[in-house]
């Protein structure tokens, strides 16, 4: 069976690159953008954006208006998104739960990390035990409920294989996981000969 390739595209210039959203059909485009936060040795380096729900996204996406040289990019990206779109409401932090914890513990940049790992947790914690989803199949349900539904879906919708958490080989080297038409690997096999 051949393989076939879409594109490539290399780390430090891979947030020029755009698409369509699977989930979001109604953005016609949209782009990969640099996070300081994400790394690209842990799984594949690439992440949705929810600026409304995390405050990690919202203070990047500040970040990256208020810095467009530094980071090599157009506003016009993210203009779409902008105002944020409310995706969850909760009781204590309203409809736009990552702004109102940055505001609240004034954070100003990716790089005030102690208060974005508060920000986060008091975030996601309220909007998965108190959340209520305000869009999509799940309009109305309560995020505990949404969660394990949306997954099947994003599952059925998607062909996505990736490991959980860092692979290491037994002498110690970081292993590059590949999804291959194979069932093994050959190891140490002399291919020179003798």
């Amino acid at each position: 069976m051949a393989k076939s390739s879409i594109g490539r595209a290399e780390g430090a210039g891979s947030h020029r690159c755009s698409g369509q959203s699977p989930s979001y059909p109604q953005f016609s485009k949209v782009h990969s953008l640099p996070m300081d936060g994400i790394f690209s040795t842990k799984r594949t380096g690439v992440v949705t954006s929810v600026p409304s729900d995390s405050p990690d996204d919202y203070i990047t996406m500040q970040d990256l208006v208020k810095k467009a040289a530094f980071y090599n990019f157009q506003p016009k990206w993210v203009e779409p998104f902008l105002p944020r779109k409310p995706i969850i409401q909760t009781p204590n932090l309203g409809n736009l739960a990552a702004v109102t914890a940055v505001q609240q513990l004034n954070i100003k940049s990716q790089r005030d990390k102690k208060e974005l790992a508060t920000a986060k947790e008091s975030v996601y914690k309220e909007g998965f035990h108190n959340g209520i989803m305000l869009v999509g199949t799940c309009l109305g349900k309560p995020v505990q409920e949404a969660k394990p539904l949306i997954k099947e879906l994003l599952i059925k919708a998607t062909f996505y294989c990736e490991p959980e958490d860092l692979v290491v080989s037994r002498s110690g080297d970081e292993c590059i996981v590949a999804l291959a038409e194979q069932w093994y690997l050959e190891k140490a096999r002399n291919h020179g000969g003798s």
